[in-house]
């Protein structure tokens, strides 16, 4: 039986493609979910608005039915999807594009939602399904054109590992299976798309590629407005030196009529945004991002690639070898290599720029993903050079990329039903405490506010204080049973800090302090930067040594009453004196403290 050359890659896309709708569909299905886990919510709900604005509610101007919407099924505050303009409307955070990819599931959904008992709001379980599943089709799409690019390049066996590796080892795999519906994952398709209709075109010159061209960058733009720099790809596309660029203007020159052509269609995309902005607001121009931007000349790059908290190369450590295969792009593959290159060098760069450079809660750098359809040249550039080293080396390199693959696989679990994934709040102390393992006690979570804790036997326990409140009668107390006794310190919006409690401690006394009590929240706070915190400080005189805190929000639930401490360890430098507080703050959620104990030891 004759197999075709092109098996393993075929294989491999269907593999991909089922591995994706079995997390979207059966891991974790997001249209059954609800309120902010629901696939239309967030940012979603914000690219979104456009369409139940125009097509249900005729009112894109104002949207006063989106607090019955709010109220109904809570996708996120309407001022977090718009803003208030100073004409007196309300004006799209975010650009038109999703909603233009959008429209043909909304149209099927609104469909459907006639047919049935469904409520055809927008909103219902037909609108959030075929969300979901179109984004997953669309992910689909965007594998099989990257195939068919790669193969023009690459062996079949080295585009099966290619595709394999990008959808089992990188966080692609979350936002093409789950959070699909983000633009990353339409992004990545669009751009698969633009680089197979560029080498297309260079190929053979014309208006399906040409046109195609234009349509991705302008679709692309209209977006996300910084993917513009996707015109840099068929600029710099199949040039081996840039000393020949006078001659691709040449080529370009006499090919004028389809750059044309795509321009054209560019504008056109570009012309759905400039003209809502005119429609709504009377100005052609608008930004629409208020108080957040970028910081150009000192963009965020040290934290964007190796923060804990959201390091792209942290989170998604597979694509070191993709950055690796620049090397081996400008060996062999020259053609590739200045037109991946600077996109990735300009785009890293601009992602990065954004003040809010770890864009908000994500698995890792969600803001990268679109880029790995291009990144998936130099990665197949390193897969193809595997062959061509030794076999220690190789196997070396084929175990950090099974590693990375279980590691990849178990942050998508981890930020989805396992919960050790905090995507706000993770510090270098949190993640290396939690990495790898599925159950670990919820005090850990102090890490995610301090780097200290300890969890072995004490020696040499000396208690050194204790605080139950009882004759205290400077405390605020509130109309609630106190925990303990009769009095019990209360913090709340008009009553924030207690006491700063003074201890004398010289450096030697022990090796850490631990700080118990008991507290009891009547409601949660569930605002991080709200939440009480335990403050305890060390002094050299007026000076401040040192300072740690926790929240301790963190360990509560409603009407709860729970027994919690603090370690700190004592600083080797010198001090004279050490502190703590517990300060509320601005939430207005009442918070319990009693029978606080301050306790020295040493470890063994």
């Amino acid at each position: 039986m004759n197999v075709s050359h092109r098996s393993w890659s075929l294989w491999a896309f269907l593999l991909a493609c089922l591995w994706i709708w079995a997390v979207g569909f059966f891991y974790y299905p997001k249209w059954k979910k609800s309120r902010t886990e629901a696939t239309i919510s967030w940012d979603v709900s914000g690219y979104y608005y456009y369409l139940p604005a125009i097509f249900i509610y005729h009112d894109i101007k104002h949207l006063a039915w989106s607090d019955s919407i709010q109220q109904k099924y809570y996708p996120a505050s309407t001022q977090y999807q718009a803003f208030d303009h100073p004409s007196g409307v309300k004006v799209m955070k975010y650009a038109a594009g999703m909603a233009v990819q959008y429209l043909p599931w909304f149209l099927i959904a609104h469909g459907i939602a006639h047919l049935t008992d469904y409520p055809a709001d927008g909103f219902s379980p037909p609108y959030q399904f075929m969300l979901s599943f179109g984004s997953i089709l669309m992910a689909c799409f965007g594998l099989w054109f990257i195939r068919k690019l790669l193969l023009v390049y690459f062996s079949d066996q080295v585009v099966a590992w290619t595709l394999l590796i990008l959808v089992f080892g990188t966080n692609y795999l979350n936002y093409s299976a789950i959070d699909g519906a983000m633009t990353h994952n339409y992004l990545f398709t669009i751009y698969a798309l633009l680089l197979w209709f560029t080498d297309r075109w260079y190929r053979h010159p014309g208006w399906t590629s040409a046109l195609g061209i234009g349509a991705c960058i302008g679709l692309a733009a209209l977006t996300r407005p910084t993917e513009i720099i996707a015109l840099g790809i068929p600029l710099l596309w199949g040039l081996t030196d840039l000393r020949k660029i006078p001659e691709r203007l040449t080529e370009w020159w006499n090919q004028r009529r389809y750059i044309l052509g795509a321009g054209f269609i560019m504008a056109a995309f570009g012309a759905i945004q400039i003209l809502y902005w005119k429609w709504v607001t009377g100005e052609f121009l608008v930004y629409s991002y208020q108080d957040q931007g970028f910081s150009w000349l000192h963009p965020h790059l040290a934290n964007g690639l190796f923060s804990y908290k959201k390091g792209w190369l942290v989170y998604t450590p597979m694509m070191g070898f993709a950055l690796g295969g620049f090397y081996f792009l400008w060996k062999r593959w020259r053609s590739l290599f200045w037109a991946t290159l600077a996109f990735t060098a300009i785009y890293v760069y601009i992602t990065f720029a954004w003040d809010i450079w770890w864009y908000g809660g994500s698995l890792g750098q969600r803001a990268m993903v679109q880029g790995y359809a291009v990144l998936c040249l130099p990665l197949a550039a390193t897969i193809t050079q595997l062959g061509q080293w030794s076999r220690v080396s190789r196997g070396l390199v084929i175990g950090l990329m099974i590693l990375f693959t279980y590691y990849n696989l178990w942050l998508t679990h981890q930020a989805h039903k396992g919960g050790l994934l905090d995507p706000e709040n993770m510090t270098k102390a949190y993640f290396w405490k939690v990495v790898g393992r599925y159950h670990l006690p919820e005090d850990y979570k102090k890490l995610m506010d301090t780097d200290e804790y300890y969890d072995g036997p004490r020696q040499d326990i000396k208690n050194l204080a204790r605080y139950d409140f009882e004759s205290d009668t400077a405390i605020h107390t509130c109309p609630l049973p106190p925990l303990d006794g009769v009095r019990s310190l209360c913090l709340d919006q008009e009553h924030p800090y207690s006491p700063e409690y003074q201890l004398d401690l010289l450096p030697g006394d022990a090796s850490w302090i631990r700080i118990s009590f008991k507290a009891m929240a009547p409601q949660k706070e569930w605002d991080l930067w709200k939440m009480t915190q335990l403050i305890v400080r060390f002094y050299r005189n007026d000076q401040k040594v040192k300072e740690n805190f926790i929240r301790v929000h963190r360990f509560l639930n409603d009407q709860q009453t729970a027994l919690l401490f603090m370690d700190v360890k004592v600083p080797r430098g010198d001090f004279n004196r050490m502190s703590f507080l517990f300060w509320n703050v601005n939430s207005d959620r009442r918070l319990l403290l009693d029978d606080v104990k301050v306790e020295s030891f040493h470890a063994p």
